[in-house]
C-alpha cells in the first residue's frame, strides 16, 4: 500500500474508519476530513450483489440528481445542421459535425459528454477506440443518442448523469462538492440509490447493496449504514 502523505494520516485520524456512519454523518465527516485547497468533488462507490460478467446481472442506469454535480459539464453535441440551433440554444459547449469528428480521431476529447443522432452512430461508431477507454462513447441507454437533443443537452447541463457497475460490481459516481450543504449531498444521495435499488436485476442473489462510502477527492473513504439510506 502507498504510504500516506501528512494530510491523509491527518485526515484518517479525525474519524473512526471501523465505524459505520449514518448518511448525514458520514457526509458531515466527509466535509470536515477534506483537505484539498479546491472545492472537492464528493463521490459515492457502492458495492453490489451481482456478477457484471453476466449479462443479466449488468446494473446500468441514469438518474438527474436535484443539486447537480456542481461541475461544470462540457458537452459536445454532433448533429446534422438542421439540429444545431436547437443544440447551441439548449447550451451545448461545442456542435458540429465532420470538423470535431475529425479532432477526436486526432485524439481531442476535451469534453466531458458527447450526444449525438441515431443516423450519425456509424461515423461515431467509427471513434471507439478513442471514446470508448474515456467513457466517452454516447449510448441510446443512457439518452446521450437521441432526436431530442435540446432536452438532453439541458438534462446533462442540470445534473444528469448516468452509472454503471464496474467489473468488481461497484458502482462509482460524483454526488456533488465539498462547499454543498449536507442536505444536498444527502438528496444526490438518496435519489441515486433508489434508482440503484430499482434496478435491481432479478438474477442477483442475496444482499444487493453490500456497502456504501462516500469520500471527497483524495480523502479516506466513510462507511455509510446502508439503512440510514435505502429505508
Amino acid at each position: 500500500m502507498a504510504k500516506l502523505t501528512k494530510k491523509q494520516k491527518e485526515a484518517f485520524s479525525k474519524f473512526d474508519k471501523n465505524v459505520v456512519y449514518s448518511l448525514g454523518e458520514a457526509l458531515n465527516t466527509v466535509k470536515r476530513i477534506s483537505y484539498t485547497k479546491f472545492d472537492a468533488s464528493v463521490d459515492i462507490d457502492v458495492r453490489l450483489g451481482v456478477d457484471p460478467r453476466k449479462a443479466n446481472q449488468m446494473v446500468r442506469g441514469v438518474v438527474t440528481l436535484p443539486h447537480g454535480t456542481g461541475k461544470t459539464v462540457r458537452v459536445l453535441a454532433l448533429v446534422t445542421p438542421d439540429k444545431e440551433e436547437e443544440a447551441r440554444a439548449a447550451g451545448a459547449d461545442h456542435v458540429g459535425l465532420d470538423e470535431y469528428i475529425d479532432k477526436i480521431k486526432g485524439g481531442w476529447t476535451d469534453i466531458d459528454v458527447i450526444l449525438t443522432m441515431p443516423s450519425i452512430m456509424p461515423k461515431v461508431g467509427a471513434l471507439g477506440r478513442v471514446l470508448g477507454p474515456r467513457g466517452l462513447m454516447p449510448n441510446p441507454k443512457s439518452g446521450t443518442v437521441t432526436m431530442d437533443i435540446g432536452s438532453a443537452v439541458k438534462e446533462v447541463k442540470a445534473g444528469k448523469i448516468d452509472f454503471k457497475v464496474d467489473k468488481f460490481g461497484i458502482i462509482h459516481a460524483g454526488i456533488g462538492r465539498v462547499s454543498f450543504v449536507k442536505e444536498q449531498l444527502e438528496d444526490n444521495v438518496r435519489e441515486i440509490m433508489q434508482t440503484i435499488i430499482k434496478l435491481k436485476p432479478s438474477a442477483a442473489k442475496g444482499t444487493y447493496v453490500k456497502s456504501i462510502y462516500v469520500s471527497s477527492t483524495m480523502s479516506p473513504g466513510v462507511q455509510v449504514d446502508a439503512k440510514s439510506v435505502t429505508q
